[in-house]
């Protein structure tokens, strides 16, 4: 069975906030019980053309979901970056190449744009993802740091 990797819609938000939620950390944090905030985040993230967020999606199903925004910068001589987030496949569906798949799709969007790179980051605590990433070819190497404004 082949999938389509397309541009979310607003009928999909439903579907990537249980994505979200399939996840140990997302477990904690996210919640369908009101879907408001997250069709709020979708008009933001719709309206802005250097944010992409795409399902993957299998019969009309869908089964993962990531965001790329778009990072112009004045480093490295005016040089764009792809920052990679949100990846999820449904959780029954993983370890079955459909997160190198998405990722690639990723990396070709970022080339398609003639982004210079494309980074990610990924929790600490997520050492299968370490592991996925680095199998992908990205390196570890930079530390970051963040600061939450709201709890």
């Amino acid at each position: 069975m082949d999938v389509l990797i397309r541009p979310a819609r607003e009928a999909d938000v439903p579907e990537i906030v249980r994505l979200l939620i399939d996840d140990p950390l997302g477990a904690q944090r996210e919640s369908v019980d009101d879907l408001a905030p997250y069709r709020a985040a979708f008009a933001r993230i719709a309206a802005d053309p250097n944010q992409l967020l795409v399902v993957m999606e299998r019969d009309g199903e869908v089964i993962g979901t990531q965001q790329i925004t778009f990072i112009p910068g004045l480093s490295f001589q005016e040089a764009v970056r792809a920052q990679i987030e949100a990846v999820r496949i449904r959780a029954d569906l993983r370890r079955g190449g459909l997160g190198t798949r998405l990722i690639e799709w990723a990396i070709a969007e970022a080339r398609r744009r003639d982004c210079y790179l494309v980074q990610l980051s990924s929790n600490n605590v997520r050492l299968d993802a370490h592991k996925f990433y680095t199998r992908l070819g990205f390196a570890a190497s930079h530390t970051g740091f963040k600061l939450k404004l709201h709890e």
